[in-house]
């Protein structure tokens, strides 16, 4: 049995390799580059033995990992010695993963329609180390210092680590540096305070089957809004993971109602829209459980403006359908509100507007808050007018052009034949002009708000006007 590192003069030698190296001469193989030349064995001797030293017994019991990386830096072998080190970082990390929450990560780490794919321990084998890196350190498993110096470490492997043939040698310095680094601010490091409160929330709610009171409530709200926002993004995922799964338990997913809308207005917008295109991955394959549950929950948060624009787009598209169906059914006070409700949580920005049903939107909000021309309410249904003043005032000069246009229209003119008609086709204009920046669309819209009164539709069509819209609308 060849010794490793000598007591006398701590320095590694090994006979074995020379033999070694004289063999592959033999046999014809090569044997240039192979080992590392004596001098960086010679600062391996000297340097190894007292860093290992320094390592603490809980640290080095059962470290097999370091004594593979003793074994292939002691006979030259610096890239096995790298492999075998990186190898139980690796490791190490999948072990911090599971203790933190394997729901958390894989959300944080696995997008869109991938993520069923991940579920257990063991696929954790299946992503790349890079991913693996930068998903630790966005739940901060790691720092950010940890995770540059591991990043590194990991382009040197896979540049020149015994897993790719290269002719760049690595030196003593780099490896003891490396190893150092990995023991240090990996194998034998926490992860942040505020990380291990984020996996012992998710772990008390997953298991929480009592319903919260109002103070348990309030102080949970409370911590999770000191959280940084990337955190509270980390639990909005699991949390929404956990609402749409069919076999969490129905108070658990009451809880979770409970708390999600706190959450959802601390976490970035990216993570939001994240979700969205998760719920629409689910109606595209047909998971109609989860999908259902899904929509639930956006609804409790008020976020289906975050949904993704081909969903939206169609769910918009029929809420506009049936927000007219309802304006000229039976009893439409009553029928139109619940329908202006949710087409309102649809559109709570300009940029929600998009332009495949922007013309119809405009056009068909615009019928319901002109009303139906009677006295009862001023012919508008009460509970959705203020949901019809609040999208119109998003409109602004990018859609005010669609507004006039749809005051042209038959169904519109029809409506401005009454006094009624016109005196709410005013107070819309009012409330469009207020968010207008551009003068000329500022002055047609006071052109129309003077001379609808008294000319009702005709003042589309003054000459007037048609002069002063020029520059928007090409008038036949």
């Amino acid at each position: 049995m060849n010794t490793i590192i000598t007591s006398s003069s701590d320095e590694l030698v090994s006979p074995q390799s020379l033999r070694v190296l004289g063999f592959l001469e033999r046999v014809g193989l090569p044997s240039d580059n192979i080992l590392a030349p004596q001098a960086e064995l010679d600062l391996i001797g000297k340097n190894l033995p007292d860093l290992i030293a320094n390592l603490p017994a809980a640290v080095k019991k059962d470290a097999r990992y370091l004594s593979k990386f003793v074994i292939g830096a002691g006979i030259g072998l610096f890239d096995y010695a790298l492999n075998a080190i990186w190898n139980e970082v690796v490791l190490d990390l999948h072990k911090k993963v599971v203790g933190y929450g394997l729901d958390i990560f894989y959300d944080a780490a696995v997008g869109g329609k991938r993520r069923e794919f991940y579920q257990t321990e063991d696929d954790l084998r299946s992503l790349k180390d890079a991913v693996l890196l930068d998903s630790c350190f966005k739940l901060e498993l790691i720092s950010e210092l940890t995770h540059k110096k591991l990043k590194h470490i990991l382009d040197m492997r896979n540049d020149i680590g015994i897993s790719h043939p290269t002719n760049y040698s690595i030196n003593a310095f780099e490896l003891l540096g490396w190893l150092q680094t990995c023991v240090q601010d990996v194998l034998n490091d926490r992860p942040t305070e505020a990380a291990l409160q984020v996996q012992a929330f998710i772990a008390n709610l997953r298991n929480h089957t009592q319903p919260l009171d109002a103070v348990s409530q309030a102080g949970i709200v409370k911590k999770i809004s000191a959280l940084p926002s990337h955190h509270c993004g980390n639990i909005l995922r699991t949390m929404f993971g956990l609402y749409v799964a069919p076999e969490t338990d129905p108070q658990v997913r009451k809880n979770i109602s409970l708390l999600a809308v706190s959450v959802w207005g601390s976490a970035s917008d990216d993570v939001k829209y994240r979700l969205g295109l998760t719920l629409e991955g689910y109606r595209s394959n047909l998971y109609q459980e989860r999908y259902d549950l899904g929509e639930q929950f956006f609804k409790t948060v008020n976020g289906n403006a975050y949904r993704s624009n081909a969903e939206r787009s169609i769910i918009v598209d029929g809420l506009l359908d049936l927000l007219l169906e309802k304006h000229n059914g039976w009893d439409n006070f009553h029928h139109e509100a619940p329908v202006a409700d949710e087409l309102a949580g649809f559109i709570q920005s300009q940029g929600d507007i998009l332009p495949n049903f922007a013309g119809k939107l405009v056009k068909n909000v615009l019928m319901c808050r002109v009303g139906r021309g009677i006295t009862y309410n001023n012919g508008v249904s009460p509970r959705g007018k203020d949901y019809y003043d609040r999208i119109i005032s998003l409109f602004g000069d990018k859609y005010a052009v669609a507004m006039f246009i749809a005051l042209a229209s038959y169904e519109l003119q029809n409506k401005l034949s009454g006094a009624v008609g016109r005196a709410q086709a005013c107070l819309a204009l009012g409330i469009l002009k207020d968010g207008l920046a551009d003068l000329r669309l500022q002055e047609c819209a006071e052109f129309l708000l003077q001379q609808i009164p008294a000319a009702g539709g005709k003042a589309l069509f003054d000459d007037r006007f048609k002069k002063l819209s020029a520059g928007y609308i090409t008038w036949k």
